[in-house]
């Protein structure tokens, strides 16, 4: 049975676990201005109780919901996806149309939404060069051929999984080897970090920036630290630079949209605030 209309509609965000998620605070933050009733909160589902669970999501009394690791895969095979989702292979946002239970994949909007907002006229370039072959970067690959990028080239430590999304993603995608970074820098338009190096606790991330074009762009999904050794390096030349963070708050507009209604900003007031929580971590 659906939830009841009469009622303030809450979301909520899936995971194990999931308590460090920023999610929460960027949705009631949307939900305060625009003085919508509503909630949204965490459900921290081990992975046995995750089907259960999302089959009966209105019956737990939500609309919709986020969901992260490690369930992106499940969520996927439990809901109707489109073509995002099914492109990228895991779906993170769920929500009803009627009684069906449908599902997308935010990241591709949240990684373009940010490149848009923070290097306009991006996608002019012909190259890209994108680190990691991991869920992250199938959305990242997705986007960038949906935008028009000619040629993407993707380098991973391991070359079969590389392959993996070349095949899927057709001509456009090139794998390369981890060794061939160097050669591939130097005419790279966009530069763009899938991988988890260069984050709190990871190993760093070894790529020379210099090897850029001084109009060339770099974007980190990392977001933990908020300024990376790789956003740092590139803002030192004067590159335009696309952080993680803004990835993290473009990703969550679609799905405030589908659950409550109306379409929320990525303002400055918001991402000072996510920037003030993550500092205090």
């Amino acid at each position: 049975m659906m939830a009841s209309e009469t009622k303030p509609r809450v979301a909520c965000l899936i995971g194990w676990p999931a308590a460090h998620s920023r999610s929460p605070l960027i949705h009631h933050y949307w939900l305060r201005k625009l003085a919508i009733e509503g909630g949204y909160t965490i459900e921290a589902i081990p992975p046995e109780a995750f089907a259960e669970f999302v089959q009966r999501l209105s019956a737990h009394g939500f609309v919709g919901a986020n969901v992260t690791i490690p369930h992106k895969e499940r969520a996927l095979a439990l809901s109707v996806p489109d073509e995002r989702a099914r492109a990228v292979g895991a779906a993170n946002t769920l929500w009803y149309d009627g009684a069906e239970l449908r599902s997308t994949n935010t990241d591709i909007e949240g990684f373009i939404g940010n490149l848009d907002a923070s290097a306009n006229g991006w996608d002019n370039i012909q190259e890209a060069l994108v680190l990691g072959a991991g869920g992250s970067s199938r959305a990242v690959v997705f986007g960038l051929i949906e935008r028009g990028v000619k040629h993407v080239h993707l380098a991973n430590r391991t070359m079969e999984r590389a392959q993996a999304l070349a095949d899927q993603f057709g001509p456009a995608v090139r794998p390369i080897s981890w060794d061939e970074i160097n050669q591939v820098l130097p005419r790279a338009g966009l530069l763009v970090n899938t991988t988890s190096l260069g984050m709190k606790g990871q190993p760093a991330l070894d790529v020379d920036v210099n090897l850029l074009s001084d109009e060339a762009i770099v974007a980190d999904l990392v977001y933990v630290p908020l300024e990376t050794a790789l956003l740092k390096a590139a803002r030192a030349r004067g590159l335009k630079t696309a952080d993680g963070l803004g990835m993290l708050l473009h990703q969550a507009v679609r799905g405030f949209e589908l659950w409550f209604g109306q379409r929320p900003q990525v303002t400055p007031e918001l991402r000072s605030l996510v920037e003030a929580d993550l500092r205090g971590a």
